[in-house]
Order: structure tokens, then sequence, then C-alpha cells
């Protein structure tokens, strides 16, 4: 039975020519015959109703999403939007692959980048960040990469080659080399490095389910360790943040390989690195692409680089090993030390408790050229979505930009290991949203502050000072309006209480407070304050609102019995 499509289904999805298309269908739609309709209505209808599914089945399949009901609702709310507003859709559409953040969706994201960085805290990692913009120079000293054909890329005014950032790997081994002696490769800060960033990326792709072509970006990164300790530090963050937000190995895994194995393999069938052209790096760039066009667009992508069937045979065969040993076999007498590397990081990864997450997969290559040892892959085990974040070690990838090269050898003089990887938002909101997982707080302050009427908002004014003085969250009410909307707005914006400033109490010097959570008959609802206590009487739980719930309600105003009395 095929799954309906998911309520987040955005507007923004839709290309403006797609909205356009729609809108056509709608408005070209043969008229409701009253009564029964003629057989010349029955035509028309069907052939309305085929068209209107071809359409969908194009949109949907862009988007990488079945056609259910809201889906087709979503599109229908697009052309509706565009209708209903004299500026035309186009313009006020974020461009497209790109998103706006509403404050609902900035909270999600809070939550989604807090979750991310208290594991990366735990784990012992310092945040960076780096420019948006970056020298296009910077991307391009690698081989035959996707990547490169898909930058936002520019001359800026000055003449230099720019581009917004379509990753940040490369920005940190930037960053690394800043404070690295290029003479002799040794970092000046203290070893091992551990870094982490969120930073926002930009590709010009096809947008899908999951893919934009802006996106922000966990990574997670340790230069100077050459060990499989560094792999599983990070596989481990990766492991401890999917546990945080509710999501066991039963619903994401890592898929595990290593590079070191494919090249000892492809160098026995004659595919290796020389001075002239890394090879290796051109065919792992094709392989990364076997879940997308297939074996047979792989056969045809490795003949157009020279690598004639027999071997290209091989290659297949070996993607599709079961086990390390299997893929081992393969390779026995060329390199053992990375067999047994990988064997080693399993073994370890059930000291680490996440052997659960892991699995062997010959297939997982990384398309990124500067990937030299294990790489790896998350996925989501339903099926329904793309690579969730993927990684691996690069140890050559801070040589290419700043060590020289052994003129006999060709191989550059010093290397500087590295290990991270990279996690994108959009995929795994997506997951989380599918499984209602997503705990992003609701909109909340602590207090509320209105004036009874606009001679009093100097007073109101006041009262809200001192309460964001005592670090308080408070909402000043701007607008002149009866109680009852004033506690109507309170409630929509999650208030804990109201602060109510009315010349009765305020002549008395107090202010009285309402708190929200309170039923009737649960304690005390409303309290008169002395003005002179407000800084110290203003306490508010607040775990419970950093969470975005109120204070129970059970719970009451706590000074009834501790304030002195308002009375004339």
């Amino acid at each position: 039975m095929p799954k309906k499509a998911p309520v987040n289904t955005q507007i923004e999805d839709f290309q403006p020519e797609e909205v356009a298309g729609w809108k056509a269908l709608l408005e070209n739609a043969p008229p409701r015959p009253n009564g029964k309709p003629t057989p010349e209505d029955q035509v028309k209808m069907k052939q309305q109703k085929q068209a209107e599914k071809l359409f969908l089945d194009g949109v949907s399949a862009r988007l990488g999403l079945p056609p259910g009901p809201a889906f087709k609702k979503a599109l229908t709310a697009a052309v509706k939007m565009s209708s209903d507003n004299p500026i035309s859709a186009e313009y006020l559409q974020p461009p497209s692959g790109t998103r706006d953040f509403f404050p609902e969706e900035m909270r999600e994201r809070n939550w989604l980048f807090g979750n991310m960085r208290e594991v990366a805290r735990r784990f012992g990692f310092q945040e960076y960040d780096a420019p948006v913009l970056e020298s296009v120079a910077l991307f391009e000293r690698s081989y035959g990469e996707e990547i490169t054909e898909q930058m936002y890329n520019f001359v800026d005014k000055e003449g230099a080659g720019v581009t917004l950032r379509p990753e940040m790997t490369r920005s940190l081994a930037r960053m690394i080399l800043l404070r690295t002696n290029l003479t002799n490769g040794k970092v000046t800060e203290t070893l091992p490095l551990k870094w982490f960033s969120i930073p926002q990326c930009w590709r010009f792709e096809t947008t899908q389910r999951g893919r934009k072509r802006e996106h922000y970006q966990w990574n997670m990164d340790i230069a100077g360790v050459s060990d499989i300790t560094a792999e599983l530090e990070v596989l481990a963050a990766a492991a401890a943040f999917f546990r945080s937000v509710g999501i066991g190995p039963d619903i994401v895994g890592f898929k595990i390989n290593s590079r070191k194995v494919l090249e000892s393999l492809l160098l026995q069938l004659g595919i290796k690195k020389t001075k002239q052209r890394d090879m290796f790096a051109e065919v792992c760039v094709v392989i990364d692409k076997l879940d997308k066009i297939g074996p047979e667009g792989v056969m045809e992508e490795l003949s157009k680089l020279g690598v004639d069937e027999k071997t290209a045979d091989a290659i297949l065969a070996a993607m599709a090993s079961n086990s390390i040993d299997e893929l081992a076999s393969l390779c026995e007498g060329v390199d053992s030390e990375s067999v047994e590397e990988m064997r080693r990081l399993f073994e370890l990864a059930e000291s680490y408790g996440i052997a659960d997450y892991l699995t062997f997969d010959a297939s997982v290559v990384r398309g990124l050229a500067y990937y030299t040892g294990i790489v790896f892959e998350c996925f989501d085990r339903r099926g329904e979505l793309r690579a969730i974040c993927g990684g691996g070690r690069y140890d050559r990838l801070l040589s290419l930009y700043g060590s020289p090269k052994d003129d006999a050898t060709g191989e550059f003089k010093w290397t500087i290991p590295c290990v991270g990887f990279g996690f994108g938002d959009c995929v795994i909101m997506e997951l989380l949203r599918d499984l209602k997982k997503v705990a992003a707080p609701a909109r909340n302050v602590d207090y509320v502050v209105a004036a009874y009427k606009p001679t009093m908002y100097g007073a109101a004014a006041r009262v809200a000072a001192m309460l964001r003085e005592s670090g308080r969250t408070v909402d000043l009410y701007p607008l002149d309006k009866k109680p009852r909307w004033v506690f109507d707005y309170a409630n929509k914006v999650g208030a804990v209480r109201v602060a109510y400033v009315a010349p009765n109490e305020w002549d008395k010097g107090c202010v009285r407070f309402k708190d929200m959570g309170a039923e009737e008959g649960e304690g005390v609802k409303e309290v008169d304050v002395p003005v002179e206590q407000i800084p110290n009487r203003s306490s508010v739980t607040r775990s419970a609102t950093s969470r975005g719930t109120r204070t129970p309600r059970s719970s009451s105003l706590p000074w009834r019995s501790r304030v002195r009395s308002c009375s004339s």
C-alpha cells in the first residue's frame, strides 16, 4: 500500500513553473455538470483527472515524494498563495532549493543544533567557524569531483574567483594549515585537534526530499590521530546524537568500508595513482554513484575513464562482497594491515557500545576524492531516505594544500592525519518528523506584562524592566486591549504568569500577578505583590520554561505567605 505524502511538504519546495502549471490545470478544468454528467462530460473529466495525475507524478518524482492527498493540497495552497497576493509568487518565495525559517521552525532548528552542540561538548570538541565565502581554488585542487560542478561560484568586484562554500572540510583544512609549519608539517596547536561546526553550505543540485540547495551541516573532525580510535570517536559521537533524539540502531545504521582495501584491490587490477593522474580517486567517484545509476551506469562511466570491461566486472564483484573476509580474500597478499584495521574497528565498537549501529558494506566509498581510509555512511533502515550523514579518514587533504612533493616518488613529504563526518540538517529532520520525534520547545515566556490603559504604560514598562533585570523573559504587551485579550495573548505565547498593571493596585504600591497554569481550586491563582519586592519575588521554574512548558498546574504563586500586605 503506497504511503501518504508527509504533512511536512513545504510550499517553498515547489518551483514557480510547477505552481504555474498546476494553476493552469485547475483553471482549465471542465465545470462540474449539474445533475448526471453526459458522456461528453465524463470524457472531459477523465482527461482532466489523467492530466492532473501525470502532472503530480512528475512533481512528486522530482521531490522524491508520493503524490498523495497532502501533496496535492500543498501544491494547491501554493497556487492560492500566488493568486491571492498582488506580488508575484516567485518574488515572495525564497529562491528554489532554499528555505525560510519562521519562528516555530527556528525553535526546531535550535533544538536540533542544541543536541548536536551538546554531544560535541560531551566528547571534548571545540566549536569553530569560517567565512561562507571561500576561494574557488580551495575546491578545485581535487580530481573529478561532482562538487566542483555544483558550486555557487562567481568573480567578485575585485576580480577574485570566489564561491559559497559547498562543504566545510576544505575550510577546516585551510584553518589548520594557518597554524602549521608548512616546511615540516608540524601543527602548532596541541594535538589532537577536536573541532566541530554547524555551517550553512550551498550546492546547486536537483532539489528533492531531504536535499536542498542550501543546508546546514554538523561537522566533527579530529586531526593528528592516525589510529582507528579517531574513527571510533566520531562514530560514537554520531551514535550518541541519535540516542539523544530517541533514534536507536533499529532505525538507522552506519555502513562501514575502507578505501585502503579498495585501493589495494584496484592496484591489483592495474588502477593506481601516478604523478600525472590519480586514477584511483576518479574510479572512486564513479563507484560512489552505484546506488544512483546502477551497475550498467557505473560500467559506462568506468569505460569513459579507460577501464576495460573485465576490470570493471571485477570492481563491481568486489562491491558486492558480503563480509570483510570475502573482500579480504580478493586483496590477499596486498594489504592485510588495512583489513585488520577494519576488523579492529568492529571489535572496539563493542566496547564503545555502538556495535549495533555498524554494518560492513563494500559498496560504500564516498564520492569525495580526498578520503584515504575508513569511510562510512549513515542510512535509514526503512529505506525511505537518502544518506543521513557520511565521513571517513582523509590523511592527504591538508598535504594537498601545503606539503611539497618528493621529486622522485611524487608523494607528499608530510601528511596530517584527519577523520571527520558531515551531518546535514535536511534528512535528519525528515526522519525525526516521520517518527514524530521532534521535541522542540513551544513558544514561551516567563511573564506577559500589560497596562490597564495607555496612561499606565510607563508603570508597566518599569515592572517589565525590573523583571528583565532579575533574569526573566518578559513580553511587554504594547496594545490597548481589554483584559480578556491580554490573557488570551498570554495563553498563545505560553506565558507562565501575567503582571497586570492597573490603577487600583498601583496606587497602593503593588502589581497584580496571575498564574496562568493554576486552575480554579488549585491554590492561589492571583496575588498582589509590592513593587519593591518584585525583583526578589519573581521566581519561575526555569527548568520548566526552558523546555517550553509552564509550571505544573498544581503549582501556585509562592508569594502569598511571603509578601507584605498591599491593603491601604
